[in-house]
């Protein structure tokens, strides 16, 4: 794990499909991607939602998340940098070696992420 930190958490909880606190602060999951080359991205909900079917989707990635933070043995991978948002881009690694938002893209929850991805679950 060369390069990497771990980061605790006292309280590590899901905001939506894509974004976690850890102590209040906001991280952002990048899955098995890398700092501004590659991560996941899930729905919006909301008001944020273009359509009813990508505020469903929204409900069941947050949910989701949320169940999945609760594994035993799951570690925070700082990366070092930030989003543009200034929120700390990590790794939320499983136990099994595997991410979190892999799983989300597994499981249809969540799609891979590139600089030149647009968002549209409604299609």
């Amino acid at each position: 794990m060369d390069g990497i930190s771990l980061m605790l958490c006292a309280s590590l909880i899901a905001v939506d499909g894509d974004t976690v606190k850890c102590d209040g602060v906001n991280l952002r999951p990048m899955g098995d991607g890398a700092p501004y080359v590659s991560g996941f991205d899930t729905p919006e909900f909301g008001q944020h939602a273009k359509c009813t079917e990508e505020h469903r989707l929204a409900i069941r990635a947050m949910a989701r998340m949320s169940e999945l933070l609760q594994t035993p043995g799951l570690t925070i991978e700082d990366s070092g940098q930030l989003d543009p948002f200034k929120r700390p881009l990590v790794v939320l690694r499983l136990p099994d070696g595997s991410t979190i938002g892999q799983t989300l893209i597994d499981e249809g929850l969540a799609r891979v992420w590139t600089p030149e991805y647009t968002a549209d679950w409604c299609s």
